[in-house]
């Protein structure tokens, strides 16, 4: 499947790059610019021993995000504070990385229950970023992949702090959190996050 085509299976193949087809209105000329961006991915697969509808579920609670980046100090500031999040849904979170405090605002822009969902950043640090999920149920596991692109607001300098560090430091991040959900997707700590109302979190 070519990269830049939009999600059409419920678990997407392996890719090393993201490209998009950005718009850009030049004030000086008056007219429209297209352009193919190209962003670093990081790619994390995780078998989970549970069922898809939890894992898709626990991916998507805003309470198990913060429980799993208490590294960073995160916490939400403003948006949905609490539960699951649903198409459209935006959340701001604040934290600190690399010793500074960030915010960074997200919205769910893409949702397939329960083998898909996307949120983008809509204002924070980064130029673009975009992260997917995708849930594969394989018999008895549940194969969890996530896609995280990004891309730092500093022209060519940022290329290569993008490449040199910040990869690295995203890629631990994103493993972290990957290693919190897993272990309450396959214990019965689900329960603690999850609400009662959840359909079918057992499925």
């Amino acid at each position: 499947m070519p990269d830049c085509l939009p999600f059409l299976s419920p678990f997407q193949p392996s890719r090393k790059g993201f490209c998009s087809l950005q718009t850009t209105y030049d004030s000086a000329h008056g007219f429209s610019r297209k352009e193919i961006v190209i962003m670093p991915v990081i790619q994390i697969d995780t078998p989970i021993n549970a069922p898809q509808q939890r894992c898709f579920y626990l991916a998507l609670s805003v309470d198990l995000h913060t429980l799993s980046t208490h590294q960073t100090q995160e916490r939400i500031v403003a948006g949905v504070r609490q539960g699951i999040l649903q198409l459209g849904d935006t959340v701001t979170f604040r934290a600190r990385h690399f010793g500074v405090w960030q915010t960074l605002t997200s919205k769910v822009t893409g949702l397939e229950n329960p083998v898909y969902f996307c949120d983008e950043m809509q204002q924070g640090p980064f130029k673009r970023m975009r992260h997917e999920h995708y849930f594969e149920k394989q018999n008895n596991v549940t194969l969890m992949r996530d896609l995280f692109e990004f891309e730092s607001p500093l022209g060519w300098l940022g290329k290569a702090v993008d490449i040199l560090l910040l990869k690295r430091y995203l890629k631990h991040f994103l493993e972290e959190r990957c290693r919190v959900l897993k272990q309450y997707a396959e214990s019965e700590d689900w329960r603690k996050v999850l609400p009662v109302k959840t359909k079918n979190p057992e499925e």
